[in-house]
């Protein structure tokens, strides 16, 4: 069921003989209903997720493209294409989290993996295991935004040199004595939040996203983003206010300076209706902004 659907579609403000962007897959909701409205465009589409290909409709007007979306301008060029639009739903997929053998999910026993790449040699169960107090209570904080990280990380040391980790409930069990009353699903929550980011670099990879698509859209063009938590939404705030991550652009004389979008709605958030139709979607938020 994908999320804000029809105010992206409007975001995008999608021509029938268009070039479209959706580097986040999935499940193929969005990409659907984008190619409804292309008559002789083209609509490519991302995701590093093997599982997610299997998802693909047959359609000429889709190139489906199993790589990480940090890798936009590459295909693009590849491609000889001119983007009028692109479309980023951040975040882990409903399918993803249901799926128990992916250990993304606090309701399985399930292995420590977390990979939305099954490719990538990095896993959750290496970072529990391997990484040493200082990066691992880093994380923590920075992803997690877990106030006592330090404290967390110590006790996962001390869990692991009595008993590697290998699932999720691992994990939950060796922390669980750190975990406030009432709220002790949303703190594991962040840590597995905090886990998963670390393995499969999102931050980085939107970084690298927001600057490829800066390069590829066309003067006009649309940039449409959902992210789910705050350091997402942070990302993409500043980049489209900004154009960078950190600091403030150059001024000139009089005080101006030049950045490569302009934002063009205020911050959307679902509708109480689509809230109660998939609980998913109460987190996410969506901003919009056009190339100069």
């Amino acid at each position: 069921m994908p999320v804000l659907l029809h105010e992206c579609l409007d975001a995008l403000q999608i021509k029938g003989d268009g070039v479209y962007v959706d580097v986040t897959y999935g499940g193929g909701g969005h990409s659907k209903k984008i190619l409804e409205k292309l008559t002789t465009g083209k609509l490519l589409a991302f995701d590093r997720d093997g599982d997610a290909i299997k998802n693909e409709v047959e359609d000429d007007r889709l190139i489906l493209v199993n790589d990480n979306f940090s890798e936009l301008a590459k295909y693009v060029k590849l491609y000889r294409l001119k983007v009028d639009g692109i479309l980023a739903d951040f975040g882990i997929s409903s399918w993803q989290i249901d799926a128990a053998e992916r250990g993304f999910s606090l309701r399985f026993d399930a292995d420590l993996d977390m990979r939305m790449d099954k490719r990538a040699t990095l896993s959750a169960k290496d970072v529990l295991n391997q990484y040493e107090e200082a990066p691992l209570s880093k994380i923590l904080k920075e992803y997690g935004e877990i106030m006592n990280a330090r404290q967390v990380a110590r006790q996962i040391i001390a869990h692991r040199t009595v008993q590697p980790f290998q699932t999720t409930f691992d994990l939950k069990k060796s922390v669980e004595s750190l975990a406030p009353k009432m709220e002790q699903n949303r703190f594991y929550a962040r840590i597995f939040q905090a886990i998963r980011i670390e393995v499969n670099k999102e931050l980085e990879e939107i970084k690298s996203f927001l600057v490829a698509s800066e390069q590829v859209l066309v003067p006009g063009g649309r940039l449409v983003c959902i992210s789910y938590h705050s350091l997402e939404d942070r990302l993409v705030k500043r980049f489209i206010r900004n154009g960078m991550f950190e600091g403030e652009p150059e001024r000139d004389f009089f005080g101006n300076f030049e950045v490569p979008f302009k934002s063009i709605e205020k911050l959307i958030v679902p509708s109480a209706a689509e809230i109660e139709i998939n609980n998913r979607a109460r987190s996410a938020k969506l901003r919009v902004a056009e190339k100069k």
